[in-house]
């Protein structure tokens, strides 16, 4: 630690992001950086705790307590406060294949335990990160560094989003010949059709590192469905192993009346088509322009979707969120280093308060039923307050609330609910196992599926998690897959 006093010296402090009402009129990212030596100034606040919970990727309570790759947060904070920031980048990749999307996507469960996020604000971790990669790519540092030898052995990565990428990379850098296969038109998965470009630019960050994968060796085949364009039969002859990355893409849906009307869409299916209309300047996604909006569900997802139709131009947007509104403080039942549940206005409900007045969000509050125009679309959101306790039978959860039903309008309702886990027509002609929630059933750590050869890592095997939680699993899996093929592994 080169500033022993610095977390007593320093105050936390974070770019500002570009202003709402400017950057809801473009596709363009949001966040901007601190200038160097502001940044040497935020690594110097790292304190010598002894015992860092920042790298430890507990799960506490449920919940991700530090870094599930285990960053070496301490080390690359003291390198940026000494001005080392090649040695830094050296550092950082030693455990995240690609710091650039957990950069700026990831919601920073490092901060949440930072032993100095007890009783001052915590170090800015996830900026320093991304402004260590970001400086690495725009010095010429970041290059392609393909196996020195090849062992010959063949892989198959089903699916090219955070698990697929970190197992593809892992399996390229131990000299095992890897294709990945991409059913969408583009490869990134969730990193490219999942999160809207403002959050994660697709040209300038996703494309460029898998440029930069296809130049070590990696081989992409998009356009490819597994199942259909190549049989599982096929796939399995062809290779030597085969590692399972398909997500948990079946969205939880919503079966109340009227749900078939038209204008009510799940979020991914919104998300993914404006992104790709965004990369090709054409139409083809369905726009909120002039219209009212409501998105139910919360999370990343729901967040995601305020974002995209503001930018689009809607008339009103409200987002209800069955679960109560989170205190300011951590509650006496959410200690450190457990992940903060408090509240706080990410950058789509920050946009639509800017612009609209207030936080759009709408807490303890369910639909009831959609309302038809008369036409076969949707007109109104019929919704009712909450209350979490016991009913009749003693189970508990969500009871309406008499006298608190009204009618919101609606010209366009997205589904953000969350996803019930992984499609299953794929699993069904691997063949392999799964759990009693539909996942490839395969033990963490292990990553083997019920078929020798065939793994599995990401949300299609653990159920809908976070990105930096993918890339925990799929180097994990690579290195299980490497150990397979070759009876050993020298993979982290």
């Amino acid at each position: 630690m080169g500033k022993p006093t610095g977390f007593i010296e320093y105050l936390r402090e974070i770019p500002a992001d570009r202003q709402p009402m400017e950057r809801i009129k473009d596709w363009k990212e949001f966040h901007l950086h601190l200038p160097d030596e502001k940044l040497r100034t935020q690594g110097a606040r790292c304190m010598d705790c002894g015992v860092p919970f920042c790298h430890t990727g507990n799960l506490i309570s449920g919940m991700a307590s530090g870094c599930p790759i285990n960053n070496l947060i301490p080390e690359w904070n003291d390198l940026v406060f000494r001005g080392l920031w090649k040695e830094a980048l050296e550092r950082l990749h030693k455990t995240n294949n690609f710091p650039e999307f957990t950069g700026r996507v990831c919601p920073a469960p490092c901060e949440g335990s930072c032993v100095l996020g007890m009783n001052n604000p915590p170090v800015t971790i996830k900026n320093i990160e991304v402004s260590i990669i970001d400086k690495g790519w725009d010095e010429g540092w970041v290059k392609p560094e393909p196996p020195v030898s090849r062992t010959g052995k063949k892989v198959a990565v089903i699916g090219s989003g955070p698990a697929g990428l970190t197992a593809a990379a892992q399996l390229n850098k131990a000299g095992h010949l890897v294709t990945v296969f991409e059913r969408a038109d583009r490869p990134g998965g969730l990193l490219m059709y999942g999160i809207p470009n403002m959050k994660l630019d697709k040209k300038e960050v996703v494309l460029r590192r898998i440029a930069l994968l296809e130049a070590e060796g990696v081989e992409f085949r998009c356009g490819v469905t597994v199942g259909t364009d190549v049989s599982a039969e096929q796939l399995k002859a062809d290779f030597d192993a085969v590692v399972i990355c398909t997500g948990a893409t079946k969205p939880r849906d919503l079966p109340i009346p009227g749900r078939e009307l038209g204008g009510i869409h799940f979020a991914m299916d919104f998300l993914t088509a404006n992104t790709r209309a965004v990369l090709d300047g054409g139409k083809g996604f369905t726009s909120a322009e002039g219209k009212d909006v409501v998105i139910i569900g919360g999370g990343d997802t729901g967040t995601d979707c305020v974002g995209t139709s503001l930018r689009h131009g809607c008339a009103t947007v409200t987002q209800l969120e069955i679960m109560a509104k989170p205190p300011m403080e951590r509650a006496a039942n959410n200690p450190w280093p457990e992940w903060p549940k408090v509240y706080k206005m990410d950058y789509g409900q920050e946009e639509a308060a800017a612009k609209f007045g207030d936080d759009p969000r709408v807490y303890l509050t369910t639909a009831t039923h959609f309302e038809d125009d008369g036409e076969g679309k949707v007109k109104a959101v019929h919704v009712v307050d909450v209350e979490w306790r016991k009913n009749e039978q003693g189970q508990f959860g969500p009871q309406p609330v008499a006298g608190t039903e009204r009618v919101l309008p609606a010209q366009l309702v997205l589904l953000a609910m969350g996803f019930l886990g992984p499609e299953q027509p794929l699993l069904d002609a691997l063949g392999v196992e799964r759990d009693g929630r539909s996942n490839v059933k395969a033990e963490h750590g292990r990553y083997e599926t019920s078929l020798p050869g065939v793994f599995a890592a990401g949300d299609c095997r653990r159920g809908q998690s976070l990105v930096v939680w993918a890339f925990n699993e799929g180097r994990g899996a690579a290195k299980a897959c490497d150990t397979y093929l070759m009876g050993r592994s020298d993979l982290p």
